[in-house]
């Protein structure tokens, strides 16, 4: 047998395994998968640890964090193409007492490649009116105002020595939808080309966010707890909404 044959007989076996070899990276038209969105709360880079950890604001303000919740809704996931796929139903209540709430599971996305994941901090206009609500949207949940009838979109409480409410107690629930004292604000943030969020049907990759509870205080005003240390809507609330609509939030990285 002259080399050549034997080089194309070796060969021949190989190249039709590599050919029919399925890609790992191949999307399968009209298909869903699965994927995950984990919240790592912090505070100006440290953990955040309820009850006994002490931080400092932007004032050099020492405070301690009782409470920390917040609402993530109407996930949206946009393409490079510009499609854009708003997740039905995408009601999510993270509570830094409940380790649970902190990864939550997104459930029959179409396969493909994102470059853009968009939230809502808080809760829309309609759900603020649509009356008696289930799950993450509960009232029962202690993040609706029965008095108010609306959703309380970041609720914060906690003490600081500066404070000169009694208890030194610090309270900010954050929430109201009524013009100029609207508090709904948006996170969007692009997702590096190079690593997407890839959707596949044999894959389930996660999505892990840095979120900085101490972005309440600091950005377009920096608070003093002496000065404001209780709100629950209106005016004083947007200050606060203002100041975590760019800071709250960061994309840490993606596991595909």
């Amino acid at each position: 047998m002259k080399l050549s044959q034997y080089l194309l007989a070796f060969l021949c076996p190989i190249i039709f395994l590599t050919s029919c070899k399925k890609n790992d990276d191949e999307i399968t038209a009209d298909t869903k998968s699965t994927f995950t969105m984990e919240f790592e709360n912090q505070v100006n880079g440290n953990p955040l640890v309820l009850n006994t950890n002490t931080y400092k604001n932007a004032k050099g303000e020492d405070f301690k964090i009782n409470i920390f919740k917040y609402y993530v809704s109407n996930i949206k996931l946009s393409k490079a193409d510009g499609t854009v796929f708003l997740i039905p139903e995408s009601y999510f209540l993270i509570d830094a007492s409940k380790s649970d709430s902190e990864e939550i599971t997104l459930k029959d996305i179409p396969t493909g490649d994102y470059t853009k994941v968009e939230y809502t901090i808080g809760v829309d206009y309609a759900r603020n009116f649509a009356g008696a609500q289930t799950e993450a949207l509960d009232p029962t949940n202690g993040m609706f105002w029965t008095w108010n009838s609306g959703y309380i979109f970041v609720k914060f409480e906690g003490t600081s020595p500066q404070s000169t409410a009694t208890n030194n107690a610090l309270t900010f629930h954050i929430g109201g939808v009524l013009d100029p004292n609207n508090t709904i604000r948006t996170f969007s943030t692009d997702i590096n080309v190079a690593n997407p969020l890839r959707i596949r049907t044999d894959k389930k990759p996660d999505m892990h966010f840095i979120v900085n509870a101490g972005a309440l205080f600091t950005g377009k005003t920096d608070i003093s707890f002496s000065t404001l240390n209780f709100t629950m809507g209106g005016a004083n609330s947007v200050i606060v909404a203002n100041n975590y609509a760019n800071g709250l939030f960061r994309l840490d990285h993606i596991h595909n």
